[in-house]
């Protein structure tokens, strides 16, 4: 499938606002505060829209619905699990890391910990994080415009990281915010348009769609267990969508652009309605694109949505549903990108290396090299891992999350008993584990890798990652007779 004028038009318009945006940002960072953190300023509508955004990502639109394409029912783990963790996020975390806070999660935890192996911690996590999400959301950017110009998928993904290298580098989290805000409205309006066309093709009637979709894949589509494979994964995944989002360092970030708790918490319920909205208006779209795509679209399985667009609405809707599912990788990956840009230069340049007496001009310099490095790192493993389903790549991110940021972060504020040494044995234990164990499971060890066996047998570990990190958290605290930091 290549793009027409109308869909190529489309799509260079919106890189363009998008750069557009950047430079009218970059003239009014102020400050780290400014760039980190958009002076605090950001009101609790817009920083909503931002957080949603930053939660809706290629995984969302574009992951999603290829998901229910490819396997049905299943889809429905993905859709509940992106919504059950943000009541767990705002009720848990929320009002007390806006309190405790400047700019990012690693500072509130410094507030109760010892700073210097908080810090080390969180920029490990951190940095791990955003690595992996990057990947996810690249190979979406790299097939959607591979499959609409015909360009190589290296070159496809070096070009969108060289626009998202250079959105942070010169924006700071002020672009970063207006290009969320913009991303989900005009995603949350495309859905609804889709949903709409949907609608009138199957005379009003939902049912008629998943029954078409049924009558055009099988009815393999409605039976359970295609996307996990066994009982302990399914568990795994439903724990990692529930307390993941409590510990994603872009998402956290958001906390810090609202001026008081207040406004946190009503970003936060803002952000949920949005997400589960979204959520439902996909179940329909993944089973309308099973019905009316066929079965080997080009691109692949990941690019069925924009084929569902062009069904439904011809070239011009197929421009905007690719110019929208870009805007959408491109607002996350400067997200994620300023996050771990943040951690290297905000703990580990400011706090862990000059003892936090570096300028403010000094750490604004080391983010934006940090910005280019971990930006030239993603695109290399991008490519490495081309044919995986973004969805799958966009959930190991939230196993990492739930298995060392959310037990820290949650302990710290509800646990007296927990000690420094017991936190950062705790999050060290998680972060081994999961990425371990991750990389040891079939999906990278095998298809990514190579080898013939999978030397861990279950797809996602948070299981064994999250029970390791609290034991080992809860034993290391209570045996540490040091009060100090207690």
């Amino acid at each position: 499938m290549r793009s027409g004028p109308i869909a190529t038009l489309i799509f260079g318009a919106f890189v363009v606002a998008t750069l557009v945006i950047t430079y009218w940002s970059s003239r009014r960072v102020r400050g780290t505060a400014g760039f980190y953190a958009a002076g605090g300023a950001v009101p609790p509508l817009g920083n909503g829209l931002a957080m949603a955004g930053d939660y809706l990502s290629a995984a969302s639109f574009l992951g999603t619905i290829a998901v229910f394409y490819s396997v049905g029912v299943d889809g429905l783990l993905y859709v509940v699990g992106a919504v059950a963790g943000w009541p767990i996020a705002m009720f848990l975390v929320g009002e007390r890391l806006r309190d405790w806070g400047r700019y990012t999660f690693s500072d509130a935890l410094a507030h109760r910990l010892d700073e210097r192996p908080m810090r080390l911690l969180a920029a490990m996590s951190t940095l791990t994080l955003c690595a992996c999400y990057l990947i996810a959301q690249l190979v979406g950017a790299g097939t959607l415009v591979e499959t609409l110009f015909g360009v190589r998928f290296e070159y496809s993904v070096s070009a969108v990281g060289v626009l998202m290298i250079s959105y942070v580098s010169f924006g700071g989290m002020v672009a970063t915010t207006w290009i969320q805000i913009i991303k989900a409205t005009l995603l949350m309006l495309t859905a609804v348009a889709m949903v709409v066309l949907v609608l009138h093709r199957f005379g009003l009637d939902p049912n008629r769609a998943i029954a078409a979709a049924v009558g055009a894949r099988g009815e393999i589509l409605m039976r359970p267990g295609r996307l996990v494979s066994d009982p302990l994964s399914a568990v795994s995944l439903g724990i990692a969508f529930a307390l993941g989002p409590a510990g994603l360092p872009h998402v956290l970030m958001r906390f810090f652009t609202v001026k008081d708790a207040q406004s946190a918490r009503r970003s936060l319920a803002i952000a949920t309605v949005l997400i589960g909205l979204f959520q439902i208006l996909v179940v329909l779209l993944g089973y309308a694109a099973a019905a009316l795509v066929g079965s080997k679209p080009s691109g692949g399985v990941n690019m069925a949505a924009v084929h569902l667009a062009r069904a439904l609405g011809g070239e011009s809707l197929a421009g905007i549903a690719a110019a929208v599912a870009f805007a959408t990788i491109l607002a996350v990956v400067s997200g994620l990108i300023l996050a771990g840009a943040s951690a290297v230069s905000h703990d580990v340049f400011k706090h862990l290396w000059k003892r936090g007496h570096a300028s403010e001009a000094a750490e604004i310099r080391v983010s934006r090299l940090a910005t280019l490095g971990l930006g030239t790192l993603v695109i290399g493993l991008a490519i490495a891992f081309q044919h995986e389903n973004i969805g799958f790549l966009a959930t190991l991110p939230l196993v990492i999350a739930a298995s060392v940021n959310f037990p820290v972060l949650v302990l710290a504020m509800h646990w007296r008993r927990l000690t420094t040494r017991g936190a950062f044995a705790g999050g060290v234990t998680g972060l081994v584990l999961s990425v371990g164990l991750i990389v040891l499971s079939k999906r990278v060890w095998v298809d990514v890798l190579g080898h013939s066996h999978a030397a861990f047998p279950y797809e996602y570990p948070t299981v064994f990652s999250l029970g390791g990190a609290l034991l080992v958290t809860v034993i290391a605290s209570m045996s540490d007779r040091d009060p100090s930091d207690s």
